[in-house]
């Protein structure tokens, strides 16, 4: 299979072309809005190093899946950057490349970045069946993990189908990973269950209280007001934490009238730096 950068081929036909044309324009910033047109009149536009075909038609002449996914791997394989319109037929293509793309998102033996690609399709073909193989991910997350954070992704966009399956997850998941299973369901509010989880890591985990903060505003729901005010006034309390609780009491409808200072605070001192 014949990995061509389309990439790299744009980009020439993009210093081409602005060559030819940066006298029409006062600016680069004039250039660089033009860039979406340029890409269109690209794709659309047959080339020497495709045999005539265009770009945007390239793959699309292609019906089967798995053989676009060999071609994917292929890229991956090479370390060349896997065409947009690549991996937009396979999305194209649907279902029928959402076991194979499971395979290859779940195989522990295979390059993280194929695995995150694949992840990445299935979430943009909208397939429920890797549900469960994402709430896995993420219940084996490691501190740092790109898959898991994708795979979170996925889960919120198949929407409130996964809130109780989630839910089930929690109490038997590492830290890391309650804590992702939290970012999940606090899109879907209404739930005590997921308000009580939430209101718990804001209490427990002082280290993340800006980030449980964020997700009882996202929650919505006003009680919380009464969590996050008394928390403006501790002591160990970090410039950039009281903002995003700040943030958060106001997101919720309640209101902060004064304002606290931070000095010594590196976050802080750099701010009044910039005033």
């Amino acid at each position: 299979m014949k990995c061509i950068d389309f990439d790299h081929e744009f980009m020439h036909y993009a210093e081409k072309w602005m060559a030819e044309n940066r006298g029409k324009f006062k600016n680069a910033d004039e250039m660089e809005a033009q860039m979406p047109d340029v890409y269109l009149r690209w794709l659309n536009q047959s080339a020497e190093w495709l045999d005539g075909r265009t770009p945007g038609s390239y793959f699309q002449a292609y019906d089967d899946v798995n053989e676009l996914i060999d071609w994917m791997e292929e890229y991956h394989r090479q370390q060349v950057d896997v065409p947009n319109q690549l991996m937009e037929r396979i999305v194209e293509l649907g279902e029928g490349g959402v076991e194979r793309l499971m395979a290859l998102a779940r195989d522990p033996e295979a390059d993280s970045g194929l695995r995150v690609t694949a992840l990445n399709l299935l979430n943009e073909i909208g397939s429920r069946a890797p549900m469960e193989m994402c709430m896995d991910l993420i219940e084996n997350r490691a501190e740092t993990d790109e898959l898991a954070d994708v795979a979170a992704e996925l889960l919120t966009n198949l929407g409130r189908v996964v809130v109780e399956p989630v839910l089930q997850r929690m109490e038997r998941s590492s830290r890391d990973a309650k804590e992702t299973f939290l970012d999940v369901l606090c899109n879907f509010p209404g739930d005590e269950r997921i308000y009580n989880y939430a209101e718990s890591a804001f209490r427990n985990r002082p280290e993340r209280r800006a980030l449980f903060a964020s997700y009882l505003a996202k929650l919505g729901d006003e009680r919380a007001i009464e969590i996050l005010r008394p928390a403006l006034q501790y002591v160990d309390l970090g410039y950039l934490d009281y903002i995003e609780i700040r943030n958060a009491i106001e997101a919720l409808g309640g209101e902060v009238e004064e304002e606290r200072e931070f000095f010594g605070d590196p976050d802080y001192e750099s701010m009044r730096s910039m005033e």
